[in-house]
Order: C-alpha cells, then structure tokens, then sequence
C-alpha cells in the first residue's frame, strides 16, 4: 500500500535573475512496511525532496499525497502533519530541561491534555519508550544519555502521533557504525512490524538493507530520480 507518493514533482528557487531547479520533475512511491533509502551527493535534492513529502515546501507543480490526503491541495499541511508524518532528525532536537517522558509529551502539554486523556498519552509513551528499547528510562534526563538513547528519544518522539509515514534525515550523521547499525534496525523492525513507511535520506550505503522492512533504494542527481531499485 502506498502511504507516500510524488506525482510529476517540480520545485524551483529564486536565483538572482533565474531560477535553479532543484526537484524537476520527479515520481515516487513510499510503501507500508517497507523502508525506502534516498541516496546522492549532497545538493542533489534529497532535502527538498524530504521537505515536499513533509508538506513543509509546495512544489510548482505536481502533487503530493500522504495517506490518501494530497497535501497539494491544502492551504495548510499543519494537522495532515500531525495527524500522519512522524519526523526524526539528523540531531534529536531534545529540549534539555526535559527529562525523555517529557520530550514525548511535551506537545500534549502544549495542546491542552489534562486528566485521563493526558494518562492515557503517559501510558503511550511508556509503551513506545519500551519499544525503542527505553524502558524505564522515562525520568532520565538528556545529560544522562549516550548519542544513541537520545536518537532513539527522538524515534520515540515521532512515533506518539502514531504516523503512517516516517521522514529520518540522516539520522545516524552523528553516530558511530554500530550505534548507526543499531538504529536502522530498530526503524527497520518499527517498520516491517506496522504499517508505516519510512523514507530514510543517507550517505552510508553500508546501511541499506540493514533489518528486517523490505529496503528500496532511490539515487537522487540533479533534482531527478535517476535510478530506482528493489534490493534484495
């Protein structure tokens, strides 16, 4: 099923008198239960492409769909975000003073939960803390933990919307190969256990492949998806 899909997406910026391209044209699916690797050098167009996926650039022309909803066709992508795109970043963007059950919460404190609704998002963020590998660690605090817990903070963090897309941008640029290994596989095995997707941007090939999801490897040069493969 697919959860994410560009249709004939073209992006352009302002350069001076001209205009660079800097997606041209460009056609892709993201599919449940498979994780799908964008790869290519840098200025090649895998941010703007993450950033079209996430509703965050309009593209000039072409559509965007996430779950059955085009966001091309809202004026505001906000709650199509909230409701079904979880974001990990290449840093986990964790607010210090917070201790790991707090920086999944810390959006429902903002919108208002009080009572038993806010309860029952503590009980969905002991669960999804013990999934990453997290439990009991809901009182720590950020100084506390090592590179690799506060990436798997920042896997929790997007996954308490529960999203049926993913969007990690180079998520292991900080870690270490074997703290880098062991993050794919826990998005991996998220993903082949669920039914989201995960577009995955990264500069290490050696990941590819890693875990259990279904890999797709998209090469991304010149604004173009060059190449598109099922890897085995």
């Amino acid at each position: 099923m697919s959860i994410l899909s560009l249709n004939d997406v073209t992006v352009a910026f302002p350069d001076g008198t001209s205009r660079i391209t800097a997606l041209d044209r460009v056609s892709l699916n993201a599919h449940a239960g498979e994780m799908t690797y964008l790869v290519g050098e840098s200025g090649s167009g895998k941010s703007t492409l993450l950033s079209v996926a996430a509703g965050l650039t309009r593209p000039d022309s072409g559509t965007v769909t996430v779950a059955d909803q085009e966001l091309t066709a809202m004026k505001d992508t906000a709650a199509a975000r909230l409701q079904s795109i979880g974001f990990i970043f290449q840093q986990a963007n964790l607010i210090s003073s917070l201790n790991v059950a707090e920086q999944l919460l810390v959006t429902d404190h903002v919108r208002g939960l009080r009572g038993a609704k806010l309860r029952a998002r503590r009980d969905r963020a002991n669960e999804i803390l013990a999934r990453v590998g997290l439990a009991g660690l809901g009182d720590r605090r950020m100084q506390q933990l090592s590179g690799g817990q506060r990436q798997r903070v920042g896997i929790a963090r997007a996954l308490m919307g529960e999203p049926k897309l993913l969007l990690a941008d180079e998520p292991t640029a900080a870690l270490d190969a074997e703290r880098s290994r062991d993050i794919v596989e826990l998005l991996s095995a998220i993903v082949a256990d669920s039914d989201v997707a995960c577009v995955f941007v990264t500069h290490d090939r050696s990941l590819i492949g890693i875990g259990e999801a279904p890999p797709r490897v998209i090469e991304v040069a010149d604004g173009a998806v060059k190449d598109v493969a099922a890897v085995s």
